[in-house]
């Protein structure tokens, strides 16, 4: 397993706007696991289908009028 750490911006507590909801149901939809935080959101995906989740989340986020998108990508700690 793989875990990706995102944050969508433009950045607005406790509002997240549709860059960032879209971006959450698109990794959804292609099978991620997602922990919606107040400052990032955690992702878990099988290797295979990570690239695919990665790729989603950031067509959405941008089509929904991200400004900017950070993704850190690593191992799952088992």
């Amino acid at each position: 397993m793989l875990q990706l750490e995102f944050t969508v911006e433009p950045f607005v507590e406790g509002l997240p706007g549709p860059h960032v909801t879209a971006a959450v149901s698109a990794a959804e939809a292609v099978g991620g696991s997602i922990e919606f935080g107040p400052f990032g959101t955690t992702c878990t995906a099988t290797e295979a289908i990570m690239p695919e989740v990665v790729a989603a989340l950031v067509r959405a986020a941008f089509a929904n009028g991200a400004s900017h998108v950070s993704l850190a990508v690593a191992r799952a700690e088992t």
